[in-house]
């Protein structure tokens, strides 16, 4: 099943030509306001032809644009329904907000992203991706920035089942750990938006070395995934705050959650076995106050 059709949009943004893109962010922007508009007036409000209107519907699998505005007032009345009892503050983060406009519109963003990604998350590709890091033998794990601790989140909690688990943040070692990767082996990379060189070099490398790859990603088209046997995709909505990558980690954390719970699920008496072993480790081990 497909998700919403914002939820494709917003994936779909980065590989849109800037035309394409132009109307693509008019109906992220006011889908409602947007849907109500005609073809040469879309066109015009985008600054384009409308011979790219219609483009865009086709890319994103509509005929005609009364099929596009269909959808997208469909998901906006969803998406009401499902964020009614949220606060009433909408909108990106403004410099005037006040502190208390701040958590709310903060709350807002990441609870969205999380549902969305819960949508837009292929439960045939999280099924795959649990069985390759169940039977793996070794499961390396890599991403820049922000989802470098979202990757080191993954190893700690493969390692508490007994998984042989590895998070690299340098890069050229990362690269140097995935020649050495091989059939048996698993690879997973993390990128928002999926053009991260670096980490799609991680992932071509250790596939070139035989590895399985798994990609987490915002963007299922970009040139990440395709250097990947499994694409789990996230959906996050990021504020005017995106480089410090708000609603993309939160996003990528629950992917990584079900993840871990999948592949704790087959071996599940073997997983709670370990997960008290190594709960009792670190308790017995704590600093008791005099």
């Amino acid at each position: 099943m497909n998700p919403p059709v914002l939820i494709r949009i917003r994936s779909l943004l980065p590989d849109l030509r800037p035309s394409e893109r132009r109307i693509a962010e008019l109906f992220l922007t006011d889908p409602t306001e947007t849907s109500a508009l005609s073809v040469a007036a879309l066109a015009a409000k985008g600054s384009t032809s409308t011979t790219t209107v219609i483009r865009l519907c086709k890319r994103l699998g509509y005929p005609r644009l009364q099929d596009l505005r269909i959808d997208v007032l469909n998901a906006v009345a969803r998406e009401n329904f499902e964020t009614a009892a949220l606060s009433d503050v909408s909108g990106d983060i403004d410099q005037d907000d006040s502190l208390e406009n701040v958590v709310a519109k903060v709350s807002m963003a990441e609870t969205l992203s999380l549902a969305d990604t819960a949508k837009a998350l292929r439960i045939d590709e999280l099924a795959r991706a649990a069985e390759l890091v169940g039977q793996a033998s070794r499961v390396d794990i890599f991403g820049v920035g922000a989802s470098a601790f979202v990757g080191l989140d993954l190893q700690q909690k493969l390692t508490r089942i007994g998984r042989v688990a590895l998070s690299w943040s340098d890069s050229h070692s990362a690269w140097t750990s995935a020649a050495t990767l091989r059939n048996g082996s698993v690879a997973v990379a993390i990128s928002h938006s999926g053009n991260t060189a670096d980490t799609i070099d991680f992932l071509a490398i250790a596939r070139g070395a035989g590895a399985a790859t798994i990609a987490i990603t915002n963007h299922d088209a970009s040139e990440l995934a395709e250097h990947a046997d499994v694409v789990l995709t996230t959906a996050a909505r990021e504020t005017v705050f995106r480089s410090g990558a708000l609603g993309s980690r939160i996003a990528q954390l629950m992917v990584v959650d079900c993840l871990f719970i999948a592949v704790a699920k087959e071996n599940y008496d073997e997983s709670i076995a370990d997960l008290r072993r190594t709960y009792a480790a670190v308790q017995s081990r704590r600093v008791r106050g005099s």
